[in-house]
């Protein structure tokens, strides 16, 4: 198994791409420690990976709160004895985020606290962990809008994620010689309920954005999280301060 033994940190894992994560890290052997802000979706996600004969505990978390942070770290440790993986996934995006010219400043604020400064508190508590065993992979989930821009935007988000990449060649840079490598996963367009649902209403809007994808389709959460195994696994032990573009070819297109 790819990832036998790994304690992997999966933020974000009650729903969505985050549990996608966690069920097919658990498959490969993985002992997961379930970060979520919602206990009833974390708390299932973790019983369900145990069902399946996997290793999975839920540790209540808000990224957004340093305290609660530390804390969660503190009892992976407790319970696993080490921190092998940090897969940064909590992310939002949210309606009220439009250009710069017409987005409140609450809801630049809390895409920013969610998107960049959860990684940054998570980043803070784990890497002293991994420290002492000289050896960690952190997973930074960015987005192909970091690279690209749009006349319909969504400016916090998409600072934010630039923000996600920055960082991830900082920490590249400061932490490989202790062992520690970190990179950033892209992802194009992913189907998720609140995308599809949005699509099935508008066909034209699916038609136009599928007109720019070379692959033909939306990207599916395993698409991103098969990438995500390999850099959790000690076959990514040359990659360092990668951005991978996983997003179907999108942002190679010209027009």
């Amino acid at each position: 198994m790819r990832l036998q033994d790994k304690v992997c940190i999966i933020t974000g894992s009650g729903s969505g791409m985050g549990k996608a994560a966690a069920e097919m890290f658990a498959k490969e052997g993985g002992k997961i420690a379930v970060f979520e802000l919602d206990e009833k979706n974390g708390a299932e996600t973790a019983e369900g990976i145990c069902q399946t004969g996997g290793d999975a505990l839920f540790f209540h978390c808000d990224v957004t709160d340093e305290q609660s942070v530390k804390k969660a770290v503190a009892k992976t440790v407790e319970n696993y004895g080490k921190i092998d993986v940090l897969y940064n996934n909590a992310g939002i995006m949210i309606s009220e985020d439009h250009s710069v010219i017409d987005t409140p400043e609450d809801a630049w604020d809390k895409v920013m606290n969610v998107n960049v400064k959860g990684i940054f508190f998570m980043c803070k508590y784990v890497i002293p962990e991994m420290q002492k065993q000289k050896s960690g992979s952190i997973i930074n989930i960015a987005s192909f809008v970091a690279f690209m821009g749009c006349s319909v935007p969504q400016d916090a988000y998409t600072a934010s994620k630039g923000a996600v990449n920055a960082l991830t060649k900082s920490l590249a840079i400061q932490f490989r010689p202790e062992g520690i490598r970190t990179n950033a996963i892209c992802p194009g367009p992913i189907e998720t309920p609140l995308l599809m649902e949005w699509l099935v209403k508008d066909k034209e809007a699916k038609r136009v954005r599928l007109s720019r994808q070379p692959s033909g389709r939306f990207g599916k959460p395993e698409d991103i999280v098969y990438a995500a195994m390999y850099l959790a696994s000690d076959e990514s032990d040359w990659t360092n301060g990668a951005l991978l573009n996983v997003d179907g070819g999108i942002t190679s297109n010209y027009f």
